[in-house]
């Protein structure tokens, strides 16, 4: 067992008593079986092949531990929420754990229930340990590590044909506390025909070490539709690992728009599943790098019901010495006929160490499909530089606006007005030329 290994076993035995649900038997054996799972399976080493080009050595390094309760005021987070005109449901966490005073609850409709998870834990018992219970534990170390010390996150729960309205947005906040870590579980249940958008949104005060290991599952009924957002803009000192997980009935639809801009070191990994005839998922990323971020998306499509569709769109932004990772696999089962499936990726880098390590792939084991996957990798188009200073446009400033315009393209497949604008703002913030830009395009 590594010396990173022990120190969060000892933490949990340290931490186990103060979790929400402790001294439930059910929950606290599973918490128990996850945190063995991850003792046994050790950090992801550059020999396991989904791990091959992230290395997690900086994670292992530092002592992390639990943020003490602080107190973060309204003023603190106000410019860090997003626009009142979404009029979303809002939910509010600092280091992990849901604050009531900062966030903006609104009525749900009748059939939804959206609570706080640790709330949930400690009241419902025995009962809610399938909450915490995750089919990857035993396979995947990180989501074995959030099981066993997930503290805080949120259960949206929709009954059948319930449309939760307005938008649930999350904001995960870091308060600037160095070495401390956090949990979060999201856990989104559409019954048949349920609607509903959710919007995971991480933002830190400061600029320290610091470590969120997310897990987000949702399951969705037949004719379901939920459409997800994240927008990661954590400090560059952090780190920041996530897995997402949908389940998904006939006909239901999944949309999800994921955005990546800020992390030492960001890990998404993206596993859908298509269990019934006529499930379809769209999945549109986009990454943003510089200096020496590394930044990495694995996703899994299982085409495994005949007739799905699924298409996915992931576009880099990579500069400095930066690097990207780009892991994509969609797998058609062998009962999956007339599966639909496409897969891009495009990468712009801007400098001659920036790079981006691509692998599309598709392993297709039915004959009646009809699937396609590319990936690209070059440079801005001198042409269309050209094209640009020959309008009065100066190189620099002709560069940023095509630079601009190849990131901006993700951002207005968004559905939400609101929520576009605020990625617009967040590429002028990070791409060279940002002010120019600002400029050029008022």
């Amino acid at each position: 067992m590594s010396d990173a290994v022990t120190r969060f076993a000892e933490r949990f035995e340290h931490d186990a008593g103060t979790l929400p649900g402790s001294g439930v038997p059910a929950q606290d054996a599973v918490r128990r079986s996850a945190l063995d799972a991850f003792t046994t399976l050790g950090f992801p080493k550059p020999r396991d092949e989904d791990w091959k080009y992230t290395r997690v050595a900086a994670i292992e390094k530092q002592d992390f531990s639990a943020a003490p309760p602080g107190t973060i005021s309204r003023a603190q987070v106000a410019p860090l929420l997003l626009p009142e005109t979404l009029n979303a449901h809002q939910l509010v966490f600092v280091d992990g754990r849901f604050s009531a005073d900062l966030s903006r609850r609104k009525a749900v409709p009748r059939g939804a229930v959206l609570s706080d998870l640790a709330s949930v834990l400690k009241s419902e018992g025995d009962d809610a340990a399938t909450l915490l219970a995750h089919g990857e534990t035993h396979r995947h170390a990180f989501t074995a590590l959030n099981t066993a010390f997930a503290a805080g996150g949120v259960l949206l729960r929709l009954d059948e044909g319930v449309d939760l309205g307005a938008p649930l947005h999350l904001l995960f906040l870091a308060s600037g506390e160095a070495d401390t870590v956090a949990h979060p579980r999201i856990l989104i249940e559409c019954a048949p025909g349920a609607r509903a958008i959710v919007i995971e949104h991480y933002v830190a005060l400061g600029e320290c070490a610091y470590f969120n290991n997310v897990v987000t599952r949702a399951t969705l009924g037949g004719g379901a539709a939920l459409e997800h957002y994240k927008l990661q803009r954590e400090a560059p000192t952090a780190f920041h690992v996530s897995t997402l997980n949908v389940q998904q009935d006939e006909t239901s639809r999944f949309v999800s728009h994921s955005v990546s801009l800020g992390a030492a070191l960001s890990r998404h990994d993206i596993n859908i599943a298509l269990n019934a005839p006529g499930a379809s998922c769209i999945l549109n990323g986009l990454y943003v790098a510089h200096g020496r971020q590394h930044v990495d998306y694995h996703t899994r499509v299982d085409h495994i019901a005949p007739a799905c569709t699924s298409a996915e769109d992931y576009r880099g932004v990579l500069a400095g010495r930066a690097r990207g990772v780009f892991n994509g696999r969609v797998y058609v089962h062998r009962d999956a006929q007339k599966s639909d499936a496409s897969q891009s990726n495009r990468n712009l880098l801007l400098s001659r160490d920036a790079e981006i390590d691509t692998k599309p792939q598709l392993e297709i084991h039915a004959d009646d499909v009809k699937c396609s996957h590319g990936a690209t990798v070059g440079q801005l188009d001198e042409k269309m530089v050209f094209y640009l200073r020959s309008r009065g446009i100066d190189e620099a400033a002709a560069r940023a606006l095509l630079t601009y315009g190849f990131a901006r393209d993700m951002a207005d497949r968004m559905s939400i007005t609101a929520l576009r604008e605020v990625v617009a703002q967040a590429l002028l913030e990070r791409l060279p030329q940002g002010e120019k830009l600002r400029s050029l395009l008022s």
